[in-house]
């Protein structure tokens, strides 16, 4: 797939969450807005009706105490007679009781219509009603033509005293109550009642808290689902990149001694050539020598597929990794002479025998080697290093090569990932030498690093483990 392919379809990917991500905030926002708006229409609902009953109550309590007037003024019962001194109270009738208590609860008209208590009682009882379960602030103004509104009654309290020069007190937790957006007048405009709920964000939110909770993880689960396809698509694409690779260098491998092979058999069978035993051998060999060349290429595949399966055992035994070590160095150095360079070795570990499967462990040597010396500049300068550390030997093998890329030390130890070198195949195989170490390495118990520099060389560091307690045959 190609690349532009790729980001175009990463585009459509993420416009298309953006899109379910815009929808979702229109629908969560919408919900709200319809349950405030519900929420607003039940409180005025609440207000109006609660306005409704106090001027009820009001009137109703007027028709009584004219109904007790009217009978005691069949008793000559004048309203001259009230004494509002406190004199003659113990001659007083019920009426005139009723109404000094009426007229004197509070010293102005609309304090006299309203109780306190009684309009606490009825807002609960109303917002109850109307499932309104939330702390609530309210307040009573009276309202005059010309006048400016003077608070009588804030949350059951009165706020004016008898006297109308005393200034009003009012406590310093309250809120602005004024500016709510639900008042309601009172006893045809001469007051005016104000609520305001502090909560009430909190309220429409609850409301839409479930929808809302199952919104924000439907784009999360859609989000981890856009990130997690983006990462294969890519993935795919570096395994697709890598194979593709593999399969050029494969056939790069196997193009040489395949020609090869096919010039000395046609060379063998030539009539000048079937005359020449020694010439038929010669040929014979080249032959024998490029179809092993062919069989070590495709056993090194073959045993990849093999460990990627973990279709393999451990032999172990305990091997002096200082021997192997210097076994593969003595190699080494025969092919970087022919370059000019050297390979050495500065072995200071005390204590070099270690549990391991000889092969494997010779085999991690020399591919970390052999790298060295492919990838190195044109004076190979190759050196190996152990020391002790703890419960284990470590191994270092540096080179002054080409160096790695931050993203080359991330894939290093990738199938079929090969640095690049540019255009010209230069460098032969696979890709698989240090997929093989790695996979070794992990099996063996160990650990395997690596630190480079670009145009300053690499440097593979080895940690292995004086025992292994597992994967033995």
């Amino acid at each position: 797939m190609k690349k532009n392919t790729i980001w175009a379809i990463v585009g459509l990917m993420a416009t298309a969450l953006l899109a379910i991500v815009g929808l979702q905030r229109y629908w969560i926002k919408n919900a709200m807005d319809l349950q405030s708006e519900q929420f607003d229409k039940d409180v005025n609902t609440v207000l109006k009706l609660v306005a409704q009953e106090l001027q009820e109550k009001a009137l109703a309590e007027m028709n009584h105490i004219n109904e007790l007037l009217t009978v005691d003024s069949k008793s000559k019962l004048t309203n001259t007679s009230l004494d509002f001194s406190g004199l003659g109270q113990k001659n007083e009738s019920n009426a005139t009781k009723a109404y000094r208590n009426f007229r004197n609860a509070k010293p102005t008209s609309l304090d006299e219509k309203i109780s306190p208590p009684l309009l606490t009682e009825l807002l609960s009882k109303e917002l109850a009603n109307r499932n309104i379960d939330t702390d609530y602030n309210y307040k009573v103004y009276e309202t005059f033509k010309d006048v400016p509104p003077k608070e009588i009654i804030s949350n059951g309290n009165y706020t004016i005293s008898a006297s109308e020069t005393d200034e009003v007190t009012v406590l310093p937790d309250e809120i602005e109550l004024s500016k709510s957006e639900y008042p309601v007048s009172l006893f045809d405009n001469a007051g005016k009642l104000v609520v305001s709920f502090p909560q009430k964000s909190s309220v429409i939110l609850g409301a839409v808290l479930l929808p809302l909770i199952a919104a924000i993880l439907s784009v999360a689960i859609v989000l981890f689902c856009f990130i997690y396809t983006v990462k294969v698509i890519f993935a795919q694409k570096k395994v697709s990149e890598m194979k593709t690779n593999f399969v050029n260098n494969m056939t790069h491998e196997f193009k040489t001694p395949i020609a090869t092979i096919s010039l000395a058999a046609d060379s063998i069978t030539s009539p000048m050539i079937l005359g020449k035993q020694d010439k038929v051998k010669r040929f014979a060999g080249i032959i024998k020598q490029e179809n092993k060349r062919m069989l070590a290429q495709v056993e090194k595949v073959l045993q990849m597929a093999l460990l990627d399966k973990q279709d393999f055992k451990l032999h172990l035994d305990f091997v002096d990794l200082h021997k192997v070590i210097n076994e593969a160095v003595t190699n080494s150095h025969l092919q970087a002479e022919k370059k000019g360079g050297f390979v050495t070795a500065d072995l200071k570990a005390n204590k070099s025998r270690i549990e391991g499967d000889l092969t494997h462990l010779s085999n991690i040597i020399h591919n970390l080697l052999d790298n060295a010396n492919k990838y190195s500049s044109e004076i190979p300068e190759i050196s190996v290093h152990t020391r002790d550390v703890p419960n284990g030997i470590e191994v270092i093998v540096k080179d002054n090569g080409i160096g790695l890329s931050k993203e080359a030390r991330k894939n290093i130890f990738d199938k079929f990932y090969r640095v690049h070198t540019g255009n010209v195949h230069n460098v032969k195989g696979f890709g698989l030498g240090l997929a093989y170490v790695k996979t070794m390495m992990t099996a063996h118990k160990g650990q395997i690093d690596v630190k480079s520099e670009l145009g300053k060389g690499s440097s593979f560091i080895l940690t292995f483990p004086y025992h292994i307690r597992s994967n033995v045959e």
